[in-house]
């Protein structure tokens, strides 16, 4: 507890210093006004950064966990939220609050979420302007939520998002005496390049303003070891590699629930709806997956069911679903070339920027076999539905090939086999031919599909043994990781 008698000395330098000033200034015949001016300036400031640094007995066990995003689609956030108050810590937790947060962020007690706004900058005139004053509007504001709340004595912000937020960010710490955490999940350069190009100014200006500000934070994390040695060897970054692992809310799903799923999306999508016939008993709960017995309230699976398909993606750039819905064209051929395949029923959960332009070409498909539907699910129904899935497919292509995608990770939670698209360090997460298969393009994936469920719904066939394979090679969970790689870092002095 340093930090006290350290402002103390602070205040009472500029005290004497102001004084030396105010001094110099009257005896060089200087203005009275002028004189006094300086004297207030040189002691109101100290007496702002005595106060800013100002301490007390729960200083050290609060954390602001910081996201320039939205936080409701920011899950690693929510959890190193989450677990940071089952610690004990109180928790600020600062980002966009555009969707719902998960239930149990909201529940918990020590956990206070500071919504900010998303600056849109000035829309008139070039667009450097409009990027520049954005940039500018979003750091006044983040510099005005992070100095008035209280002492932090740690800010855990993720990146990207880094524009403005790390500077913003080290900037206060810097003032305030905390310590920064950055959560490297991706290069915030590269995922600009992609639309922009690696060689736009703008681009290269972000990737200074990274290698620049990186490696001021006090302790850094990142979620894979190819992250880690890059971090290392290019940026001068030691950094803790925290893979993403599933929380205990992401496991297979029991009937009952699944049917109580289908049976809320029926009322939504026609995709989940029976198709009927008149030979049913009518008083029979029934969607397309599921049957539910109004006697005992049993739930059954049927036999004659489509293969749920589910694949997630926040629409950007870096996830190419033409990939998928050009493979789901030659599943369709399959089907009506004779091949024992079931019908799809595929699920494309998220939003995001390009999520208008595929569903404009997902409508325009002439498909019977297959059917589509792009849902925004609930926090809560999003593990339900993974759960009940029957296949998952990722087409995350990392901008910086560092990164893994989280969905897998979700997916493997609930023992879900998963078809992902290649690049550099997918082997860390996906074994091929172990626990999922993995593509380089559509007539790979679709053949895939041809593979795996070419025996559906029986569970004898490959898609039965990843699931196998997934159950009993389950790793550890996002608790037990945090505590053990997190935790330290966290309450070290």
């Amino acid at each position: 507890m340093a930090a006290p008698s350290g402002c103390s000395a602070l205040l009472a330098g500029s005290a004497l210093f102001a004084a030396v000033l105010a001094l110099f200034y009257a005896t060089s015949g200087v203005a009275g006004p002028a004189v006094c001016l300086v004297a207030v300036a040189g002691l109101l400031l100290p007496l702002w950064g005595f106060w800013l640094r100002r301490r007390d007995g729960g200083t050290e066990r609060r954390v602001c966990v910081l996201v320039l995003g939205d936080i409701g689609r920011s899950p690693r956030m929510q959890y190193h939220a989450l677990s940071l108050s089952k610690h004990g810590y109180q928790v600020t937790f600062v980002g966009f609050l555009d969707s719902k947060p998960h239930q149990d962020v909201l529940n918990e007690e020590k956990i206070q979420i500071v919504p900010i706004a998303e600056v849109k900058g000035v829309r008139a005139g070039p667009k450097i302007l409009t990027y520049v004053s954005k940039v500018f509007l979003q750091s006044l504001q983040l510099l005005f939520v992070l100095l008035t709340m209280e002492l932090q004595s740690q800010i855990l912000m993720q990146n990207p998002p880094g524009l403005p937020g790390i500077a913003v960010a080290w900037f206060v710490c810097v003032l305030r005496g905390s310590r920064l955490v950055i959560d490297w999940h991706n290069y915030g350069f590269t995922i600009m390049a992609l639309s922009l190009g690696p060689a736009h100014p703008v681009v290269r200006l972000a990737k200074w303003y990274e290698h620049f500000f990186g490696p001021l934070a006090t302790n850094s994390l990142c979620v894979t070891n190819a992250m880690k040695d890059d971090l290392q060897k290019n940026w001068g970054v030691r950094a803790t590699t925290l893979y993403d692992r599933p929380p205990s809310i992401f496991r297979e799903t029991p009937l009952k629930l699944q049917h109580e799923l289908f049976t809320r999306l029926v009322d939504v999508y026609p995709q989940f709806q029976d198709p009927g016939s008149e030979e049913e008993d009518v008083e029979v709960e029934r969607t397309v997956f599921s049957v539910r017995d109004p006697a005992d309230g049993t739930v059954t699976l049927r036999t004659n069911r489509p293969a749920l398909l589910i694949s997630s993606t926040s629409w950007t750039e870096d996830e190419d679903f033409s990939i998928l819905l050009k493979a789901l064209e030659d599943y369709e051929v399959f089907v009506k070339g004779g091949a024992s395949l079931p019908s799809l029923i595929c699920v494309i959960t998220g939003k995001g920027p390009q999520k208008e332009h595929y569903k404009k070409i997902i409508d325009s498909l002439r498909l019977e076999h297959v059917k589509i539907c792009t849902p925004w699910l609930e926090a809560e129904d999003y593990p339900v539905l993974l759960g009940s899935a029957d296949l998952g497919v990722c087409l995350h292509k990392s901008s910086s090939g560092l990164d893994l995608p989280m969905k897998v990770v979700d997916m493997f939670g609930c023992c879900l086999p998963v078809c992902a698209i290649s690049f550099h360090c997918l082997h860390e997460l996906v074994k091929h031919e172990e626990n999922g298969l993995i593509f380089k393009d559509s007539a790979e994936l679709s053949q895939q599909l041809k593979c795996l469920l070419s025996e559906f719904p029986s569970s004898d066939g490959k898609l039965g043994t990843f699931r196998k394979n997934l159950r009993t090679s389950r790793g550890q969970r996002w608790d037990d990781n945090w505590d053990q790689n997190v935790l330290p870092l966290i309450s070290s002095r």
